[in-house]
């Protein structure tokens, strides 16, 4: 019998790609200009490319996922305010790499204003951009800057003929990462989707596990049902940490066979249609906590538990990470693998020998999305509705000689995604086990 399929939630609408441009535009200066590469595709070996995965800031803007792309915004410009150069229409390539939209399917499809194909753009872009004052790009982008300073040699030459002077050129990122960090209903609904197939997958690899198997074995469980229900696959390198793998918080080679009386950690999400799933559980290989495991766990689920239940509109990413920290290092002083006063121990920061990390980010089109953490040096960002965020806390007990037998060489983090709601959260990874009893149950119907 064939696994269940996932209803399919809608697609991000051409309006709110249009609404999205709107805004953006909304906040700049008159006379200015955005400059927005996409992303290339890039070389694996020989010929033979990574699978394409496109620009998040320039798909938030176009929805558009063909290489080799380009946006431009002008403000005001009565022939259209969105222009996007694109890849040109090649009957013999297409037989080779499938069809490309051309200038009339990016207007058509997605809702842009004017689009030409890559052999005009030489001709054209200089055109657009004479005149105008200023330039908005990613200044991380080679292309981007490279465009800019061409359209300045070419601002500096037509001086003479009484046109306004190219002033320079701005960042054009932290404007669109501050849309981007307050997620649509639409967003939040792909992201919902992202984060019920992460989770499916995670049941599947607790239902899989069993001594004797691999590292690589349950990777494969989880992305299979990852590609199943139709995400393009893993949002982030699939972490499967077994025993002592744990400790490394980027383990990535899942090659170990799994430790028969351990720990697994398994850190994994779906991309589904550009969004990021991003769940990380940790379950015994046998189906059973030892009391040594299960009292590690508890202390990082206890934390976790009250960590979610902090998210609300107005708390920040801070306070909720200094709860977490006082949570854990208290637990690890009744364990003794910290000594003293639980505050003397968070003072002087031995807690960071067992947690290394912050307890949260951003989640979305990147798994970890944009959008600053701070308003200013002095003040933390408090949450509104619409932001979504991970919560996960965890321990890494080292297998140094000071520590307990019991304890040495367990890795054990617990990770759920959350949307802040205007009445306080709502968590898209609910369907995976964490409490111990609910990960014993599930595991037994093996």
């Amino acid at each position: 019998m064939l696994p269940e399929m996932l209803p399919r939630p809608a697609a991000i609408s051409v309006a709110e790609y249009r609404q999205r441009r709107d805004a953006l535009m909304a906040q700049l200066p008159d006379n200015a200009a955005v400059v927005l590469p996409g992303a290339g595709l890039m070389t694996r070996s020989r010929d033979s490319e990574f699978a394409f995965r496109q620009n998040s800031d320039f798909y938030y803007l176009t929805g558009l996922r063909e290489p080799d792309a380009l946006l431009v915004l002008l403000p005001g410009r009565g022939e259209g305010e969105s222009v996007v150069f694109c890849q040109d229409r090649d009957p013999t390539l297409e037989a080779w790499t499938g069809r490309r939209l051309g200038a009339p399917g990016v207007e058509a499809e997605h809702g842009i204003d004017q689009a030409f194909e890559n052999t005009d753009r030489d001709e054209r872009l200089p055109e657009l951009l004479a005149g105008r004052e200023l330039l908005y790009l990613p200044l991380d982008n080679t292309d981007a800057v490279g465009i800019a300073e061409d359209a300045l040699a070419d601002a500096q030459a037509g001086l003479r003929r009484g046109r306004p002077a190219l002033k320079g050129w701005l960042d054009i990122s932290p404007l669109i990462h501050a849309l981007r960090l307050i997620k649509s209903d639409a967003e939040i609904a792909l992201l919902r989707h992202a984060a019920v197939i992460s989770a499916r997958a995670h049941q599947r690899a607790m239902q899989v596990s069993r001594p004797g198997l691999s590292e690589f074995q349950l990777q494969a469980e989880l992305e299979h049902e990852f590609v199943w229900q139709g995400a393009s696959g893993p949002a982030y390198s699939t972490i499967v940490g077994s025993g002592a793998n744990a400790c490394v918080l980027h383990y990535i080679e899942n090659s170990a066979p799994l430790c028969g009386d351990g720990l697994v950690l398994i850190d994994a999400g779906a991309e589904f249609e550009l969004y990021a799933g991003d769940i990380t559980r940790t379950f015994p290989v046998s189906g059973r906590f030892s009391d040594p495991q299960r009292a590690l766990y508890q202390v990082v689920l206890d934390a976790q538990q009250r960590a979610v239940s902090a998210v609300q509109p107005g708390i920040t990413l801070a306070a909720i990470h200094q709860g977490v920290v006082h949570d854990l290092t208290a637990g690890l002083v009744e364990l003794g693998l910290l000594e003293g006063e639980v505050q003397a121990r968070i003072d002087d920061e031995s807690y960071r020998r067992f947690y290394l990390h912050s307890t949260s980010h951003w989640l979305g089109l990147d798994v970890h999305d944009v959008g600053t953490y701070r308003l200013d040096e002095q003040t933390a960002r408090p949450l509104v509705a619409g932001m979504v965020l991970t919560v996960e806390p965890g321990l890494y007990i080292p297998s140094d000689d000071d520590i307990p037998d019991a304890y040495r060489g367990i890795g054990i983090r617990i990770e759920d995604n959350i949307v802040v709601t205007h009445e306080g959260h709502d968590v898209l990874t609910a369907d995976v086990p964490k409490e111990v009893a609910e990960i014993e149950a599930l595991m037994a119907k093996k």
